[in-house]
């Protein structure tokens, strides 16, 4: 495996530029390389079937996955409830994005049936999966199970 292979892209949440990250400091607080603001301050990581293994393998964290699609109108209104959740959890789990239209292998590997469909993952082992969308104090509740 080169060192390229071992790299995530993880979009700054607050200047939006794309940082190139070793997927083993996942776990240690990055910075972004242009505002230097923390990239892992409660925003949800865009996954793709590149990253979201190394992702996986890396985190320390429980991993927390919300496959969605854009056309897909409960994902829609889940998606500002997931963001809160990632800020308001930040240090505590790590949040990630599939979208299923722009990354169907992972919808496939995952076996989603039906969209959203939430997981938390812990060291490459699924611990749970919910499917369809839940309310701000459901979902807290769902993930205060795996803290």
């Amino acid at each position: 495996m080169t060192m390229q292979d071992t790299n995530v892209q993880i979009g700054c949440p607050h200047c939006h530029a794309v940082n190139r990250l070793e997927a083993a400091r996942l776990n240690e607080a990055p910075n972004c390389g242009a505002c230097k603001a923390p990239l892992l301050a409660g925003a949800p990581i865009a996954a793709t079937k590149e990253s979201l293994p190394l992702i996986l393998k890396h985190s320390k964290l429980p991993v927390v996955i919300d496959f969605w699609a854009p056309w897909c109108g409960p994902c829609q209104q889940f998606g500002p409830t997931f963001a809160a959740a990632a800020k308001d959890m930040a240090g505590k789990m790590l949040f990630i994005k599939v979208d299923t239209e722009a990354q169907p292998e992972l919808g496939n590997q995952f076996r989603v049936r039906s969209i959203p469909t939430l997981l938390v993952v812990e060291g490459n082992a699924e611990l749970e999966r919910v499917s369809g969308a839940l309310s701000p104090g459901q979902f807290k509740a769902w993930l205060m199970q795996f803290l």
